[in-house]
């Protein structure tokens, strides 16, 4: 890997869109990249490493608030490890609701298809059932 990645170069690594790297920056999730005299960013090793952090935890799901947590913990290394767990525990249980409102949704559309009797897609009651309820 060179010394000095382009936006695109680090994109193209991470699997992420120069936009979303621009914006993790603004949030703070990556530090300011060094620049070059034609006001280019540049990334190093260690921004790549970070990029790919979050792209991953972002893929698994977690908040920005999430993984601006985990990534203050990492640059706390005698840090307790509670604190992570802590964090992933708390995303488990929100994937734990995530699941069960799912499964939910899932029996209700099965419920909606079974009692489909056939027919004209003017008289389908799926797509009646899907129509917002009129405010009481």
């Amino acid at each position: 890997m060179p010394s000095h990645l382009t936006i695109g170069q680090l994109a193209r690594q991470t699997g992420t869109k120069a936009e979303t790297i621009r914006y993790y920056e603004k949030i703070g999730l990556l530090q300011p990249p060094l620049r070059s005299e034609g006001n280019y960013r540049y990334y190093g090793a260690q921004d790549q490493r970070r990029m790919s952090f979050v792209r991953r935890a972002r893929e698994l799901g977690f908040s920005i608030q999430q993984i601006r947590e985990l990534i203050a913990f990492g640059e706390q290394r005698e840090h307790e490890c509670s604190s992570v767990d802590d964090v992933v525990k708390a995303h488990i249980a929100d994937i734990t609701r995530r699941i069960q409102d799912l499964q939910a949704l899932q029996g209700e559309l099965e419920r909606m298809i079974g009692n489909c009797p056939g027919g004209r897609v003017a008289d389908c009651r799926v797509l009646e059932a899907l129509q917002p309820q009129p405010a009481a």
